[in-house]
């Protein structure tokens, strides 16, 4: 009987780009991620933002950094986030 090498896909995880707007955890930022719409009835395009705390293992990050982040396994009670790489920010 030959064994199957079976592959578990965790499927696609949510990836998100913000701005950094706390680093004063130890390997954890804070990343607000914008979004705009339109109002339906008035036609205004609003912006939106939430925060998002995430794992940044390098401690690197300052604020205003331009990142993406990723959905993974909780870290703590509130973080479930992690930093993929830097876009774009300070020098």
């Amino acid at each position: 009987m030959q064994q199957e090498k079976l592959t578990t896909s965790r499927g696609q995880r949510s990836e998100r780009v913000g701005l950094v707007i706390s680093n004063k955890m130890d390997r954890t930022v804070v990343v607000r991620v914008d979004r705009t719409f339109r109002d339906p009835k008035y036609e205004k395009v609003i912006t939106r933002g939430r925060k998002y705390y995430a794992h940044d293992e390098s401690n690197a990050l300052q604020n205003g950094d331009k990142v993406l982040i990723k959905e993974s396994k909780p870290f703590s009670k509130t973080k479930r986030w992690l930093v993929v790489k830097k876009l774009e920010g300070n020098q």
